[in-house]
C-alpha cells in the first residue's frame, strides 16, 4: 500500500512538494520508507534543507489549555541542492522511528481519535516551506500487543487515548511527550479502583509499563491516585502467559493502591481529629488528639488508645 501526500505549491518559489510512503503502516523502532518529489516552476529553486517530521496532537501539561499540533521527531534527508527550472528531483528516504513513538492502531482499528502524520519541510531561503501531511499508522510492538490484548481479555474497556506533553518523573525518556491509555476498570478488579491508565515507555531492549490507578469518590469529592511500574523484555514475549502476568501486576498494583489510600484516609481522619479536639486558644502539645491523652504516647503510643 502506497500513500501520497497532496501536491502543494510552495509559495513564491514555485516549488511543488509531493511525499509518498511505500507503506504507511509501521511500528516503533522500524524505518518508514518513502520518497519526496520536488518539482520546480519556471525558475531554478535552491534547496537549503529538506526535513521530515512526525506530527500529532498533544495535550499540554496545563489541562486548561487546548491541544497543540506538535512535531516530536525530525530527520534531515537532504539539502544544499538545486531543482532546475521545469525539472523534478526525487529524494528517497527511510527514516528511523523512535522506540517511544506512540501507538495509533490496535487490532487494525484506530485508537479512538489518535492521529499521526509525516510532514515534509523544505527550506528555500529566506522562507521555510511545508509540504502536505501524510498519515502514518503506528501499530504496537508484539510486547505492547500482548498487554493490550490481555487488558481486553480481562474485561477492561478503553475510554480515552491521548498524547500528553512532559516527562514522567523517574522514567528515562527520549521524547518530550508520552502516551496515556485510559480504561474503565474491569468488574473483576472494581472496588479499590474505578479507572486505570496505562503508559508505555519503550526502548530497544524492553518496555516499561506504568499502571496509574485512580479511585474517585464523587459524592465526597475525593480522588486518590497511585502509580506502579513494571519492566518486561521484548525477547521471549511470545512465550509468556500475558493474562496471568497482567493479572499479577494488577493485583499487586491494587493492593498497593488500597494500602496507600487507607493510609491517606487514616491520616486525614487523625488530622481532622486533632483539629477539632483542640480549643482555638489552647497550645499544641505532642500527642494531643492522636489516639492518646494529652501529653500521652502519640501515634502508636499507649495511654487512652483503643488499640485499633
Amino acid at each position: 500500500m502506497r500513500l501520497t501526500g497532496v501536491d502543494r505549491g510552495a509559495g513564491w518559489s514555485g516549488l511543488t512538494v509531493q511525499t509518498t510512503l511505500t507503506n504507511p503502516s509501521t511500528r516503533p523502532g522500524l524505518r518508514l520508507p518513502g520518497r519526496v518529489i520536488l518539482a520546480a516552476g519556471p525558475d531554478d529553486v535552491p534547496i537549503q534543507d529538506l526535513l521530515l517530521g512526525l506530527v500529532t496532537q498533544v495535550e499540554p501539561a496545563d489541562p486548561g489549555k487546548p491541544k497543540q499540533l506538535v512535531q516530536f521527531h525530525q530527520v534531515p534527508i537532504g539539502g544544499r541542492f538545486v531543482v532546475p527550472a521545469g525539472r523534478r528531483r526525487a529524494v528517497d528516504f527511510a527514516i528511523p522511528l523512535p522506540w517511544e513513538t506512540p501507538v495509533t492502531i490496535f487490532g487494525g482499528v484506530p485508537l479512538l481519535s489518535l492521529r499521526m502524520g509525516l510532514r515534509t519541510v523544505v527550506r528555500v531561503d529566506p522562507e521555510r516551506e511545508q509540504g502536505a501531511m501524510v498519515p502514518v499508522f503506528v501499530h504496537p510492538l508484539p510486547t505492547q500487543q500482548h498487554i493490550l490484548a490481555a487488558l481486553d481479555t480481562l474485561g477492561f474497556v478503553m475510554r480515552q487515548a491521548g498524547f500528553q506533553q512532559g516527562r514522567l518523573p523517574g522514567v528515562q525518556q527520549t521524547l518530550p511527550m508520552h502516551q496515556r491509555l485510559g480504561y474503565w476498570v474491569a468488574p473483576l478488579y472494581a472496588g479499590p479502583i474505578t479507572e486505570l491508565e496505562v503508559i508505555f515507555v519503550t526502548n530497544s531492549a524492553g518496555l516499561e509499563v506504568l499502571l496509574w490507578c485512580d479511585r474517585r469518590q464523587s459524592l465526597a469529592g475525593i480522588s486518590h491516585q497511585s502509580v506502579s511500574r513494571f519492566r518486561v523484555w521484548h525477547a521471549g514475549a511470545d512465550q509468556r502467559d500475558w493474562v496471568a502476568v497482567l493479572d499479577g501486576w494488577l493485583r499487586e498494583t491494587i493492593n498497593r493502591h488500597a494500602a496507600a489510600a487507607a493510609h491517606a484516609d487514616w491520616s486525614a481522619r487523625i488530622t481532622e481529629s486533632a483539629h477539632v479536639s483542640r480549643r482555638p486558644d489552647e497550645p499544641v502539645r505532642p500527642g494531643y488528639g492522636l489516639g492518646g491523652t494529652a501529653g500521652g504516647g502519640g501515634i502508636g503510643g499507649g495511654g487512652g488508645g483503643d488499640g485499633t
